[in-house]
């Protein structure tokens, strides 16, 4: 699992994350050259990849 989020949800998507996977999730900042992705939660850049 994995969740691409803006600075905005990060708290969000790492609340989204344990709930769903029950453990601490790995959380990442995504390099400035590796920003494609957008939040799942709105339509910013994504600066986070939450997940396991």
């Amino acid at each position: 699992m994995k969740i691409y989020c803006c600075e905005e949800h990060v708290e969000l998507a790492l609340d989204v994350a344990v709930d769903e996977i029950e453990l601490a999730p790995v959380f990442e900042k995504i390099e400035p050259e590796q920003q494609s992705s957008t939040c799942e939660y709105c339509e910013s850049n994504a600066i986070y990849v939450v997940g396991n």
